[in-house]
């Protein structure tokens, strides 16, 4: 035993030493000390499947007497308890269909705000309910019961959806949900569905006193005894040590167990799936409503006002992570398959400021250490790494909008400027050059941080004029795009193009990835007599094309002459999904918030314009449901699963967009789930849902209305008569994959 416990210390201390990070994570931690910020803590990171790094530092505990940190420390570890508890309790019951993300709170808990709240889970999870951030403490209440009547009554301090409110109070509900559905305790029920299958045998709610000595203590109280063993949170304590948004105490190791089992999409280390694959994606992908600068998951934190324990190299959008009050943290990046776990008590023993920026150094030293980078360098990347020799000397105009970031998320003006290029204007899509709009006739204006005129290309008119191109001796076009037909960036990149020709003005794209993949195609073709903004050359409805392969081939086969320079992505293949790229999610557009939502959008955006019928528009799942007043949600979604789509479910839910189609009014209607994007073809379901809607509200749907969207009349004629639209779809697309293949630069 003493040669295995030896052993085992030599080899991690052979592992620290060899961490490339190891002595800047030792300085840190040590400076943390030093000014009193921590008593002591405990670091590990995975990478790839496996611990490359875990060291302790400091003191567990400073008084009544000084304990050394351990590995082995238990820690309160506060708010992560809505993440590894309530929140892995919600994706169960989800995942077995008995919650719904969408649906009131009100179903769950009748009596919440009288029975007429419209709150629903999802604005619980993602801190959008306008809740109150804690209970009233003063005076002194204690029991479980007690302080889920008071959360049942409490009432909203601001507006549904208003604006991000971090409240105890949301996920208080959401445990007491778990209770009321599951017919067991949270404690008990979190314990049977995820601690005992994943072996988190030391991560508890109620320690036993036998576990006192390894726990870390953390706040001293005015009667000057130290909590240790039991729960830091005063409401927690008053509910009795078992609540949904703290209570939890467990390890390092216990919490890498948990964090491997959501990079490994829900598997436990045998292989068994806890959780299905596209739940754990649903619930680690943004969910709060659009536009709003905090963006969360459903329980995570994925970019807010909390998010320091990020650091600075794991990407926005795409990475996920929470904290714990009391100095606990992890942080989750799919990409690279990293997690980086902090646990410190930094509330012992009283509290100290704020450690945000300890978190943020771990994590983009862990970040360093495991080499992170994006797989896949975009044009920009590749452009900036030649200090954008194509463009010195040159006064430059710039088409883009908050999607033009390279690999470190830096804008590419602001690049552009350092390495020394005269930019002299800027011009914006639809959606403005913040990204943020969704309306006609957006204004001129300019780049706050460089006051750089910005010209709308969205407004008065949507091609730069003379005027605007005057003096401009190269035009640059740098926007992530999303490969559907109908996307209107495609169009603002063509006109741009085509006015450049003219004008003899070179034009450039900056390549970046087609987040669908550059290898699905799906029909309908656009007729070429159909040709509008939203669909300006005869493109099918996913082309799978990036967009320097179509400025290529709009270029050569509309025969504009323009002098073109395509500054193409290294490391990206045709097969590659966006979030195989490593590249941080930027939403390219206010409605399109995740690759879920964009797999979606150009089977679901067929109908939209249909003013009677909503795709989800002004709700927190634009392009992930569908409601109208005339559709009975059961009965259609009964419909469509008979149909086995590939690669797609979809069940029952109503909303109320707060904007867009049908605002202000509550719909029934069906929400989907990818479930296997290789095999899912949104076309298909495209056509499904408009041969579902014709057959069962039959007149209500106008499919004329939608031509320059489906792009074929003889799809429409199909969808009018109640045929075949899937099989006409296919019209014309041999023709196209054999042009298209004229102009491929990327191969497998």
């Amino acid at each position: 035993m003493r040669f295995l416990i030896a052993a085992a210390i030599l080899a991690f201390t052979l592992a620290a030493q060899t961490f490339p990070r190891a002595a800047e994570m030792d300085a840190a931690i040590a400076q943390a000390i030093r000014e009193d910020r921590i008593p002591g803590a405990v670091v590990l990171i995975g990478h790839q499947g496996r611990i490359v790094y875990q060291k302790a530092y400091g003191s567990r505990a400073l008084i009544p007497v000084k304990e050394p940190m351990t590995m082995d420390t238990i820690f309160d570890v506060a708010s992560l308890t809505k993440i590894v508890a309530t929140t892995s309790g919600i994706m169960n019951l989800v995942a077995e269909g008995k919650v719904a993300i969408d649906a009131p709170v009100t179903r769950y808990l009748p009596s919440f705000q009288g029975g007429k709240s419209e709150i629903t889970i999802r604005d619980l999870m993602t801190h959008y309910s306008g809740l109150r951030p804690d209970l009233d403490l003063d005076p002194e209440w204690s029991g479980y019961e007690t302080g889920i009547r008071r959360a049942l009554i409490d009432r909203p301090s601001s507006p549904l959806r208003a604006k991000f409110v971090y409240s105890d109070i949301n996920f208080e509900l959401l445990g007491e949900i778990i209770h009321k559905v599951s017919g067991q305790p949270e404690n008990e029920f979190v314990r049977a569905i995820l601690l005992e299958p994943l072996g988190m045998k030391e991560t508890i709610y109620l320690p036993a006193a036998a576990l006192r000595f390894r726990i870390a203590p953390t706040e001293m109280q005015k009667d000057g005894t130290v909590l240790r063993g039991v729960v830091h949170d005063p409401t927690a304590r008053f509910m009795g040590g078992v609540a949904g948004h703290a209570g939890l105490f467990s390890t390092a190791a216990d919490l890498a167990k948990f964090c491997q089992m959501i990079l490994d999409g829900g598997k436990d280390p045998a292989g068994k799936q806890l959780f299905p694959a596209a739940t754990v994606a649903e619930f680690t992908s943004v969910q709060s409503p659009p536009g709003k600068s905090a963006r969360r998951g459903l329980g995570w934190d994925i970019d807010s006002q909390y998010s320091g324990n990020r650091g600075n190299l794991f990407p926005a959008g795409s990475t996920f992570g929470h904290t714990g009050f009391t100095g606990t943290s992890f942080w989750i990046d799919p990409a690279t398959k990293t997690y980086v776990i902090l646990l410190a008590n930094s509330v012992h023993p009283k509290p100290g400021p704020a450690i945000t920026p300890l978190r943020r150094l771990v994590a983009t030293l862990a970040a360093e250490a495991v080499g992170y980078k994006p797989k896949t360098s975009t044009g920009l990347d590749v452009l900036a790494a030649r200090k954008f020799d194509l463009l010195q000397g040159k006064r430059v105009g710039l088409i883009t909008n908050l999607s033009g970031l390279d690999g470190q998320r830096r804008r590419n003006v602001d690049l552009m400027r350092q390495a020394g290029i005269n930019v002299v204007a800027l011009f914006s899509p639809e959606h403005g050059f913040a990204g943020v709009e969704d309306r006609p006739g957006i204004d001129d204006t300019r780049d706050p941080a460089t006051g750089i005129r910005v010209f709308s290309l969205f407004g008065k008119t949507l091609r730069p004029t003379p005027e605007m191109l005057t003096g401009i001796e190269t035009l640059v076009f740098d926007i992530q795009d999303l490969g559907v037909r109908f996307y209107t960036y495609e169009s603002t990149m063509l006109y741009a193009m085509q006015e450049a020709a003219k004008a003899k003005i070179p034009f450039m794209v900056l390549d970046r990835p087609n987040p669908l993949t550059g290898e699905h195609v799906e029909g309908p073709m656009l007729d070429a007599n159909n040709l509008s903004f939203i669909g300006a050359f005869p493109l099918p409805l996913r082309h799978g094309l990036t967009m320097g392969e179509l400025a290529r081939m709009e270029n050569a086969e509309l025969k504009l002459g323009a002098n073109l320079t395509v500054v193409e992505m290294q490391g990206w293949k045709r097969g590659d999904w966006f979030d195989q790229t490593q590249l941080g999610w930027v939403n390219p557009s206010p409605n399109i918030r995740n690759l879920s939502a964009a797999l979606l959008y150009p089977g679901l955006a067929l109908l939209e314009a249909s003013t009677n019928y909503s795709v989800g528009r002004g709700t927190a799942s634009p392009f992930e449901q569908v409601g109208a007043e005339f559709i009975k949600g059961r009965e259609l979604a009964d419909y469509l699963s008979a149909r086995n789509i590939p690669g797609v479910t979809m069940q029952p839910t109503h909303f109320r967009p707060d904007s867009s189609n049908l605002s202000g009014k509550t719909l029934e209607g069906i929400s989907f789930q990818v479930t296997d994007r290789d095999t899912f073809v949104a076309s298909r379901l495209g056509m499904e849902v408009a041969l579902a809607l014709n057959k069962l509200y039959s007149g209500k749907i106008d499919f004329a209305k939608n031509l320059k969207l489906i792009g074929s009349l003889e799809a429409v004629r199909e969808m009018e008569k109640g045929g075949d639209p899937i099989r006409s779809s296919e019209t014309g697309l041999t023709a196209f994959q054999s042009l298209r293949d004229k102009y491929l630069i990327y191969r497998r």
